[in-house]
């Protein structure tokens, strides 16, 4: 009869864990970037000082968990949206390319892209490294989803195809930085749209002169 006392704690754990990420976020929003200290994102989420770093190492990690919660959001969302076809290969392609375009993605990147400083000045290594590892942990969970819901295509046909299409979308975010400042307003959806359906469009073109055609 242990386990209720630990269920407690692990119950108190994840409310912590989901206080200090959700004071994170409403920071952000505010200021605009993560310029607050640990000593505000404490009081913000009513923990202690010590609390949240028995959760996170430092600030950037707690940017990151925040950026994952924003992706995360997202892919939710795309998962959700997909249709439930039988799926080849291609037509996974035009699933995912279906679920790109539908999502709204200008938003949640353009609070990323202020969150790591990216707008207007050249971004750190560091900063990029957050938003890679942001990437990563949703193209797994991408991945998982896509994969669960079409069993019939090989696990690694759909990593790939997800780790390509994430590899795609970087470059894309990449451009629509540099053309719009990462705003968040109509103009900027249409430099995006423009650029994931040429992003698209490679993929097609590539995978149509792929290995099977000699």
């Amino acid at each position: 009869m242990t386990a209720a006392p630990i269920d407690r704690r692990a119950a108190s754990k994840q409310r912590s864990h989901r206080a200090i990420v959700d004071a994170a976020a409403a920071l952000i929003r505010e200021t605009g970037g993560a310029g607050f200290t640990v000593d505000e994102l404490a009081a913000r989420a009513d923990v202690s000082r010590r609390t949240v770093f028995n959760h996170f190492a430092s600030v950037e990690d707690i940017v990151t968990a925040v950026c994952v919660d924003v992706l995360g959001a997202v892919v939710d969302d795309l998962a959700a949206d997909a249709p439930d076809a039988p799926a080849s290969d291609a037509s996974l392609l035009d699933e995912l390319a279906e679920a790109l375009r539908s999502a709204d993605l200008v938003t949640p990147l353009s609070y990323l892209t202020r969150v790591v400083g990216a707008r207007g000045a050249r971004t750190s290594p560091g900063q990029a490294l957050l938003v890679l590892r942001a990437a990563a942990d949703v193209s797994d969970r991408l991945a998982e989803r896509l994969a669960r819901r079409h069993p019939e295509i090989d696990r690694f046909d759909v990593d790939v195809l997800v780790a390509s299409l994430m590899g795609g979308l970087a470059a894309v975010h990449r451009r629509w930085a540099e053309q719009t400042g990462a705003s968040d307003d109509d103009a900027s959806r249409l430099v995006w749209t423009a650029l994931v359906d040429r992003m698209i469009e490679s993929h097609r073109a590539a995978a149509s002169h792929g290995p099977h055609h000699h």
